[in-house]
């Protein structure tokens, strides 16, 4: 397929594609999955090898959120039975994080609900991130607190984060369908802010909430624009209690069809399995590596995850090796925050929306690809029954007295 080499060929050159390849890939059929999965498995390889980065979540405070993000189970309102506690002291966040650390993972996400940390919060965060790397040598922390004031990304650089993760989770068109309580621009400016203070950014995306093609793609591009370090890619958990509960869109081939989308338009980029893959790609998940470097260990903030033996067994049969916490991530060339395209002789930047074909909201019409379909208007598998049987609510680990999953 012409379209895949050219992909190929332009993500081991870490070229940005057209939105309109970005959308023919979103458009291809269930047919063709094996061989869009093979082509972004070669961006993949390239860049990062059969290594697998493992990360661990730590949910310091769950649920009692005062923002109304509609895919959230701990957003207000929200009447899913998810466990709720306060703060935990940082003696208890390092304890759950070593649960993580000792089955593999390299880096501990440390989250905490609510719009955005008070000053005391990054006291206290400060406090835990000091503790977890004081105990254990060589470990990545990664903060997500919300959004960000002035000062407080600088603050928790200097107590020893590594980076932070804030999502773009949808398109700009679409946010204020999605949260009202903030704005995709306040999103923004928290990525940016973590960029500034010399922390390496993470921030993805969530897939399966109603969204079209067109706004995955613009999603994607603008996280492209902002250069994180790492993109998470969710599948929306539908959480019975939430207003997307009855959003089941997904199949386990369109899964793959946007993970690989993300690979060629972020080819440098450590793109993470994150929540949803296993309710969404199930069986499916081991063909997920050949597209994603990264996954999180275990469970999530507040549903149950595959069982951390189970994770590790997977990637180990799929041909694939856990990265050691000696080993660098990401490529040389973006080590100590150099962009995959920014300054590097290829004179068309950081994923600029200039100038970069079709798929736009307001364009009339992109074309069509080969087998006469029109860019990103494939009609989308249906998916199966809703698998409501998967989405199982976190009652171990962090918040409780039982052993986590990890």
């Amino acid at each position: 397929m012409d379209l895949l080499n050219t992909l190929v060929d332009k993500g081991l050159r870490r070229e940005t594609p057209t939105r309109e390849e970005a959308l023919a890939v979103l458009a291809t059929s269930d047919d063709d999955v094996l061989d869009v999965v093979a082509a972004a498995g070669k961006v993949r390889r390239h860049w990062f090898g059969r290594r697998v980065k493992l990360n661990y979540l730590v949910n310091l405070k769950s649920g009692l959120c005062p923002e109304d993000c509609s895919y959230c189970s701990q957003r207000l309102g929200s009447k899913a039975g998810i466990l709720k506690y306060t703060w935990l002291k940082p003696g208890e966040a390092s304890e759950a994080a070593a649960a993580g650390l000792a089955g593999g993972a390299k880096r501990v996400c440390l989250v905490a609900s609510g719009r955005g940390p008070t000053d005391r919060d990054v006291d206290r965060v400060s406090e835990t991130i000091r503790t977890i790397k004081e105990q254990n040598e060589g470990v990545e922390v990664c903060a997500c607190l919300g959004l960000l004031s002035a000062g407080q990304a600088e603050r928790l650089r200097e107590a020893g984060a590594d980076a932070y993760n804030h999502n773009l989770n949808t398109s700009e068109g679409t946010y204020a369908d999605i949260t009202t309580t903030h704005t995709y621009a306040d999103r923004v400016d928290t990525v940016q802010k973590a960029h500034a203070a010399g922390l390496s950014a993470c921030s993805g995306l969530i897939a399966g909430m109603g969204e079209s093609d067109e706004d995955l793609v613009d999603v994607v591009f603008a996280l492209r624009e902002l250069d994180p370090d790492s993109v998470p890619v969710n599948f929306l958990i539908p959480f019975e209690g939430t207003p997307l509960a009855r959003e089941w869109h997904l199949t386990p081939q369109r899964c793959l069809r946007i993970l690989a989308m993300v690979r060629f338009v972020c080819p440098d980029v450590e793109v993470r399995i994150a929540g949803g893959r296993e309710v969404h790609l199930r069986t499916m998940q081991p063909l997920a590596l050949h597209l994603a470097n990264s996954v999180f260990l275990g469970d999530y903030l507040t549903s149950e995850g595959q069982a951390g033996k189970a994770d590790l067994e997977m990637i180990a049969d799929a041909g694939f090796e856990v990265e050691g916490a000696d080993q660098v991530t990401l490529p040389e060339h973006r080590v100590g925050g150099g962009c995959g395209s920014r300054d590097s002789g290829q004179g068309e930047g950081c994923g600029s929306h200039e100038d970069v074909g079709c798929g736009s909201r307001g364009d009339a019409g992109c074309g069509s690809h080969e087998g006469g379909g029109v860019c990103g208007s494939a009609p989308a598998a249906q998916a199966a029954e809703p698998r409501t049987d998967l989405v199982a609510v976190r009652r171990r680990g962090a918040g409780t007295d039982l052993a986590p999953n990890a």
